[in-house]
Parts: C-alpha cells; structure tokens; sequence
C-alpha cells in the first residue's frame, strides 16, 4: 500500500494497467507520491474547496488532492487508457472524484465545478501554454476560478515569471502578471517522473488578483503585446509599424521610447500603450 492512501503504489498501477506514458499525448507520470501531495498543499489548504485537474494519468496528483481535502476533483483525461486506474480512485473515495474522458481544450469545465474554483494539474506538455493562456484570457474578470497551481517545463515557468530586460520577458509573463501574482513554487528534476523527460520542470502558482494591475482593454493588450514581441529585436516603432498609420506618436504618447525594444517596456507601459490604441 502507498504512504497517502490504502491503493496501491503508482509503479504497480501502471504496471496492473500498462500505462506506458505516450509521447504523443505530453505524458510524463510523477511516481513519488509524497511530491504529489506537496504540489496539492502548494495553493493552500483544500477543505471544501473544488479542484480541476488536467492530464491526471495513473491519477498520483489526484490521490495527493483527494488525500489533502478537496471536497470534488474533477479530472479531465483523454487518454481512455487510464480511466480503471482512475475508476479505482473514484471508488476509494466516494463522490469525490469525477472522472471525464475528454480533451481539455474542448470541454465547458464550469459546468461541472462550484466556483470559486482552482486549478491544479502536472499539465500535458503539448497543450499547457495553450490551456494557461485560456484561463488567463476569459469572458470577463475575475474568473471562476481563484488559483493556478500547474507543472511545466521549467523554461515555460521561467517565461511566465519573467522580469522585463529578461530574455525570458514576453507575451507570457505579461499576460500572466497583468491579472496575477505568479511565483515558481518548486523545481523537479527529470527523474522525479516515469518517462524522465529531458528537461527539468517546475511548478507555477498563480492567484487571480480581483482586477488587473493596470487598466487596458484584453484584446488590445493582446494584440499589441503579441506584434510587439513577434520582432523582439527591433525597435518598437519598427515592430509595432502597420497597427496603426501614427505608430511614432502614440508611442509618445503613452510614454513609450519609440527606439526601446519590447523586452524594455514594463507591464504598466504595455497597459499605457494599449489604451492610447483603444
């Protein structure tokens, strides 16, 4: 039996259900089931609270959230290969766990969680910028959800986190830190997971803050961010040349040096310069 639960250890359960992690999916398993539950604990106590996890595999986070208090988790996987590891979760733990067996990127996840929610996954590697930028980018402001606890490359979580000047400074961190507080939480080498992959990873905890730093219309930001930082190397006034026919001026009038290059310009500058376009 494992040291959080009385189910088996995660060697035997995808040995018992031959869960060989597929590359084509983003699958790397994390085995230590200790770990698991320090990445649960990471956003805080989980007593009555709901949770979202994307990619749960062999299910060793999930029995970390379970374990830990979550009242509901609700796990997203597409690989059909898991859902008897899963099922056996379930089963130890009595309408706590609902299992889906859907691509994340396709399924209305609110309408299966009571908000405020949070998020915690050791995220597929193939959809996880794609899944971040999502739940950073809603409908409107706050979200549903209160937290991000999420896995990535290590190199990822640096882009996240970035400060400006940094080679890691973009699109990421700046829509991340616009709308919340973001902080690496713990760093994991390749052997901590079964396939080891050939690059660390690292856990990012982000929490919604209740409005934005700075006040900047989303699809304006966006938009101008992502051309700023598509030629990072240029110039800003050469970068940003095209969005609008007086890209100089408005560049002025935001406070914005036309000469500076993107990774120069600080958040609040990013916020100036989408409402001067707006």
């Amino acid at each position: 039996m494992s040291q959080i639960d009385d189910l088996p250890p995660l060697r035997d359960v995808i040995a018992t259900h031959d869960l060989r992690a597929k590359k084509s999916l983003g699958q790397n398993f994390l085995l230590d089931l200790n770990l698991t539950s320090r990445i649960a604990r990471v956003g805080g106590a989980l007593d009555g609270v709901d949770v979202l996890e994307v990619g749960p595999g062999p299910g060793g986070l999930t029995r970390g959230l379970l374990a830990e208090g979550a009242r509901k988790v609700l796990a997203v996987e597409k690989d059909a290969r898991c859902l008897p590891a899963l099922a056996q979760i379930a089963a130890r733990y009595p309408g706590r766990l609902e299992v889906v067996n859907a691509d994340a990127l396709e399924l209305d996840t609110s309408a299966h969680l009571t908000p405020p929610w949070r998020v915690v996954s050791n995220l597929p590697y193939n959809v996880g910028t794609e899944l971040l930028i999502r739940w950073l980018t809603p409908a409107s402001w706050p979200p549903p959800w209160e937290s991000l606890t999420l896995m990535f490359q290590k190199e990822v979580a640096e882009r996240i986190v970035a400060a400006p000047g940094s080679k890691a400074y973009g699109r990421l961190a700046l829509l991340a830190q616009w709308r919340c507080d973001a902080r690496i939480a713990l760093t994991l080498p390749p052997e901590a997971f079964s396939p080891p992959p050939k690059v660390h990873s690292a856990v990012v905890h982000l929490t919604a803050l209740p409005e934005p730093r700075f006040p900047a219309d989303p699809q304006v930001l966006e938009q101008v961010v992502a051309k700023g930082f598509n030629q990072r190397r240029k110039m800003l006034r050469a970068a940003l040349k095209g969005l609008v026919p007086d890209v100089e001026d408005r560049l002025r009038a935001a406070g914005l040096n036309p000469t500076d290059r993107a990774e120069q310009v600080p958040l609040e500058g990013w916020c100036a310069l989408a409402r001067e376009l707006a």
